[in-house]
């Protein structure tokens, strides 16, 4: 004889159920919901004027936010329906259930306070002893734009889609003069082609304008390089008497170039180089990352596709948080970052730099991996001193943490939770989606590494 338990979906409950006791308690919901109510949020909650219908709390909506970035749930109708299907979402919404409409705003309209967030949990992190700075590497991942590709326009496409529409508008605008009509097809409303073409035409004047301003820019900041160099190599001539070596720099060519392009959907966005070979619309995204605990410390989003000119304001970023969190001591990064430039001002910072001077070879002989370190320079430049230590065992065994401190993070964000698009466009606005996602990582790996 069988012994089932009885199912019984139609029977109303005696007593209320509390959505306390929905979860266990030691679940991410619960550990979101008690970081944000330990947040400041007067810089949002007074900003509702307190009148008409009663308003969903901010740390309600802020909570569905960071545990959908945290979960792998990121558009706001998604999050609509996890108030339905997920018993963590509706734990957190007090079983109500806020539209999307109200979830996109709300994240459009408080994106710059949510990024001014990002601080208040790393101090957290810190009380919670689960941060400490020491060592924290640099690195950069292209995440795409919330646009194609195929919707950029080169600027010489863009003269040439202007030329064929200045034709056919010259062209209707003969056919609307002319008294015989017998030559306008069937359907066609010359009015309406008129306005079609026309709006396009100003469509391409506004995107060759930004490209225009580009180029402008490019050259102002490419000249200033190229008179740089010159003195340079003037002031080399000077102290040595002789003339310098190799083909002089050539200055900048001015004024945009035909393959310079601009996106209709996102404009701030780039095409960019990715992994695996190809090309996609898309942002850098940079982050440091402290080694001990995987926690980001500090994030930005650039429109460069390479890393070249990130190291500084990525210092000045670390530099900038509070001094109760402590100090970075060593920051590792890859080529990418290098520069004498960059290792002169880590130093000055006081931050040793360990950045790799060139691509390594991958398998050396155990001769390579095994000799001794050379001996110090005498008196060394911040760049002979970096280039010595990372010659040390000690140094070599430093810069190896490298690739498991900031990729893990970046895999995890962009493999396991699935976040390989932003959502908002322009560059501000992904700022702070970055700082969302990434702080939504940080209260992730709290709740992981917080003490038993």
């Amino acid at each position: 004889m069988t012994n089932f338990r009885p199912t019984d979906r139609l029977t109303g409950f005696l007593m209320p159920p509390s959505v306390d006791e929905w979860l266990p308690q030691k679940h991410l919901a619960r550990f979101v919901v008690e970081v944000v109510d330990g947040l400041d949020l007067s810089a949002m909650s007074n900003r509702y004027r307190g009148s008409g219908s009663a308003s969903y709390h901010p740390k309600v909506l802020l909570s569905l936010l960071i545990y959908g970035y945290a979960t792998g749930v990121f558009s706001s109708r998604k999050l609509e329906r996890a108030t339905y299907d997920s018993v963590a979402f509706r734990f957190i919404a007090a079983n109500d259930h806020p539209d999307h409409d109200t979830i996109a705003n709300f994240r459009r309209r408080f994106l710059k306070e949510i990024e001014a967030l990002f601080v208040q949990v790393l101090l957290l992190a810190r009380e919670m002893g689960v941060l400490k700075m020491g060592t924290v590497a640099l690195d950069g991942t292209k995440i795409h734009a919330n646009a194609s590709r195929h919707s950029a326009l080169s600027y010489e496409h863009a003269g040439k889609i202007e030329r064929q529409l200045k034709a056919e508008v010259a062209d209707l605008m003969a056919k609307a003069e002319a008294a015989d009509r017998a030559d306008v097809p069937d359907g066609m409303s010359i009015p309406e082609e008129l306005a079609r073409r026309e709006a396009r035409l100003a469509k391409l004047a506004e995107a060759k304008a930004t490209i225009e301003a580009r180029a402008k820019e490019r050259f102002e900041r490419d000249q200033a390089e190229h008179q740089a160099k010159l003195a340079a190599r003037d002031a080399k001539t000077a102290a040595t008497g002789k003339k310098p070596g190799g083909k002089p720099p050539q200055p900048p060519v001015e004024g945009p170039l035909p393959t310079d392009q601009v996106n209709l959907t996102d404009e701030e966005s780039r095409i960019m180089p990715v992994a695996g070979g190809g090309f996609e619309q898309c942002y850098n995204a940079q982050a440091v990352v402290a080694a001990e605990s995987l926690l980001v410390v500090a994030t930005d989003v650039v429109q460069a596709p390479n890393d070249k000119q990130q190291l500084y304001p990525m210092l000045n970023k670390l530099r900038a948080l509070p001094a109760s969190l402590g100090a970075a001591e060593t920051l590792l990064a890859d080529n990418g970052y290098f520069s004498a430039a960059s290792v002169t001002a880590c130093t000055a910072t006081g931050i040793a730099p360990l950045i790799a001077m060139g691509r390594e070879t991958h398998h050396p002989s155990l001769t390579e991996r095994f000799a001794e370190a050379p001996p110090p320079p005498e008196d060394p430049t911040p760049l002979e001193a970096m280039a010595h230590r990372l010659q040390t065992p000690n140094g070599k065994k430093l810069y190896a943490l490298r690739k498991q401190i900031p990729e893990p993070v970046f895999g995890i964000i962009k493999s396991v939770l699935g976040f390989r698009q932003f959502l908002l466009r322009g560059i501000d606005r992904v700022r702070g989606e970055w700082s969302l996602v990434t702080m939504a990582w940080n209260i992730k790996r709290m709740f992981v590494l917080r003490p038993a």
